[in-house]
């Protein structure tokens, strides 16, 4: 039975709560912070990288998702000069303001997500963009995919 009438919607709202779910379990919150955890993290993701990674980063997302990475996003002035792991953490911080999650939790439960959705060679070129403080916040820094000639 279809949630909405269009199978696309359906689809991206299953996608979202598979998301979802997946990062309230590695914070033990409801659903509701999940989403304040993936959000600011995304966002802070999102302007930290080159403007034409945080597209690539964004065609991956489900489309549920993609909305709420690039929602106010403004690229004029992109990347940000967030170069330590602490004013990563505390621009997460600044976003999950009313979210009773710390930030460097919400980091990993919501990079641990990635991991687990997204490409390795997409989530090996996103980190390859960060610097190295802000890189250890991954589950594992994955290696270079292969590619077949």
């Amino acid at each position: 039975m279809s949630l909405t009438g269009l199978p696309v919607f359906d689809e991206t709202i299953h996608k979202t709560n598979a998301w979802l779910k997946e990062i309230s379990e590695h914070l033990d919150c409801d659903r509701h912070h999940a989403y304040q955890a993936l959000r600011a993290v995304l966002h802070c993701l999102r302007d930290r990288l080159m403007i034409n990674e945080a597209a690539q980063l964004g065609d991956q997302l489900p489309m549920l998702v993609r909305g709420i990475y690039y929602e106010a996003w403004r690229p004029a002035g992109k990347p940000e000069k967030i170069r330590s792991r602490e004013e990563f953490l505390a621009r997460v911080a600044t976003l999950l303001a009313t979210a009773p999650i710390e930030s460097e939790d919400a980091v990993r439960a919501v990079f641990e997500t990635l991991e687990h959705h997204v490409t390795p060679g997409e989530v090996h070129d996103v980190i390859q963009e960060l610097p190295h403080e802000i890189r250890t916040l991954w589950p594992q820094e994955p290696k270079r995919p292969h590619s077949s000639l």
